[in-house]
Parts: C-alpha cells; structure tokens; sequence
C-alpha cells in the first residue's frame, strides 16, 4: 500500500506562521463572516451569498468598464476590447447565479423575506453605477441613495464624465466623422437622446467593416456586452415572477412590472437600430 501524498516533497510551503497564505491574502475571514442570516430558514443563507457574489462581480465589471471608458478616451482600443470581452462574461457569471436562485420555491422564500425589510436590489448603488457608466443616467435613481453622501459622490463623479457610449461617439468623431449635436454636447448628466447622424456615422462602419474593422469591432464588443446585460435583467424577471409572482418588491417597487419596463431600456440604441438598415 503506498504512502499518502505529501506535496512537501515536491517543495509546497506548508508552514504559513511567517508567511502570508491564501486565506491572508483574500482576506477570508472578513468574506466568510460577511453572512449574518436574520431568521431560522435555511434558504436565507443562498438569498444573502448570491446577492454578495453578484456585487463582487459588479465591483470587477464597474473596474473593467471604467478602465475601457479610459482606453477608449485615449484612443487604445485594443485594451478597450479586451476589457469589454470581460465585462460581457462578467454578465455571463450574473446569469448563472439566477440558476442557483431559482432553486428557491415561493414557499421557501416567504420564510424570511419579512426579515428584508425595505431593502431590496433597487437599492444596489454597484447596479447603478454600471448602468450610468453604459450610459443610462436616469437621475431619478439617484434618490434612493441620498442618505449616503459618499455612494452620491462616486455616483456624481461618474455623471460628471462621458459614459462609455458618449466615449465611442466621441472616437467616430476623432475618426473623422458627422455626429452631429454630440460633438457639441458637455452636459453628461443626462441620457442622450437618439441621433440620426451617429445613426448614419454606425451605419457607415457596418457597411464598410474591412475599411473601420476597428469601430466596427468596438461597435461589436458594446452590443456583445449589452446582450449579456439584456439577458441578465431578462432573468431577473423571470426569477422574480417565479419566486413572488406579481407582489410588490420589498422596496416598494411593483416587482417583476417594473423590471419589464427596465428590458425596454437600451443603453447603445443606433447600434441595434442600424442592423435594421443594413
């Protein structure tokens, strides 16, 4: 009979009293004793891991996004991609996590979400963040973090700035084409409305892929990641529906009605109104 194997041998550090280990390193012990259950049921700790995880893979899309906006800003596309590639996968991961949730019947549900309170993922500042860097600045949904000076702070500094597609209409410009009232435009605060000549400006690179490849793979990544995103709050529906039917959300919102009227949302409309024209 042979002898268990011993890593030891091959020359793995087993002793970590003066080293800094894995554990040290991520920091563990803050990350798994961040669960503090407030009720009895067994389910509440999926509901309490899933929504953490979920905000630790948004606390890397917002890293990877804020770094493409950068990339883009000074015209290096190809860091840009890559970031964007990440990001779409990043959403592929929030997909999945839907998965594991839906393992949860109504029934189980119910056994704690009085314990919520008023809090809810309406509330997720991260969510908003993302939304506002793509693009979308409903300012509306500054409100529900109003009673935190420091969130409102990250989330004005990113309204302060272009969004990622204000940053790719900005690019068709330096590139030498007509975008209009956006070449113009210094308010970023608000959502842009939809544009003819970006229209035309998107509609031009797809026609002429080989002469743009460049745009036009920037124009591919943008859709690819909110492709993801659309998938991503698609799921979000329909796990509500299946989990509290119709009921309002803990945070007041009507619940699966009003994320139907957010799949409405598009955060690169001339880029998926273009494909109609080509």
């Amino acid at each position: 009979m042979s002898k268990p194997y011993d890593p030891s041998t091959e020359g793995a550090q087993m002793s970590f009293k003066e080293r800094m280990s894995y554990s040290d390193y991520l920091k563990l012990e803050k990350v798994l004793t961040a669960q503090a259950p407030l009720s009895d049921a067994h389910d509440e700790m999926l509901f309490i891991i899933q929504h953490q995880t979920s905000e630790l893979w948004m606390k890397l899309a917002l890293h990877e996004i804020s770094s493409a906006i950068r990339s883009l800003r000074e015209d290096h596309l190809e860091p840009a991609f890559k970031m964007l590639s990440r990001v779409a996968r990043i959403f592929e991961q929030l997909n999945s996590a839907w998965d594991v949730l839906r393992t949860m019947t109504p029934s189980e549900y119910t056994e704690f979400r009085d314990s919520l309170g008023q809090s809810s993922g309406f509330q997720s500042w991260q969510y908003r963040a993302i939304e506002f860097l793509a693009g979308n600045r409903n300012l509306a949904m500054l409100r529900p973090h109003a009673h935190r000076p420091d969130i409102m702070e990250k989330l004005e500094a990113i309204l302060a700035a272009p969004s990622l597609y204000d940053e790719a209409i900005r690019l068709l410009g330096r590139n030498g084409f007509d975008i209009g009232d956006e070449a113009e435009r210094g308010d970023w605060r608000e959502t842009r409305a939809e544009n003819g000549k970006v229209f035309a400006a998107w509609q031009t690179v797809y026609r002429n892929p080989q002469r743009y490849w460049m745009l036009y793979e920037l124009a591919e990544k943008l859709v690819d990641f909110e492709d993801y995103f659309r998938r991503w709050r698609f799921n979000h529906v329909t796990t509500v529906e299946r989990i509290i039917g119709f009921k309002r959300g803990t945070g007041g919102t009507s619940g699966a009605s009003y994320l139907k009227k957010m799949l409405e949302v598009e955060l690169f409309p001339e880029l998926w109104h273009v494909r109609t024209d080509l």
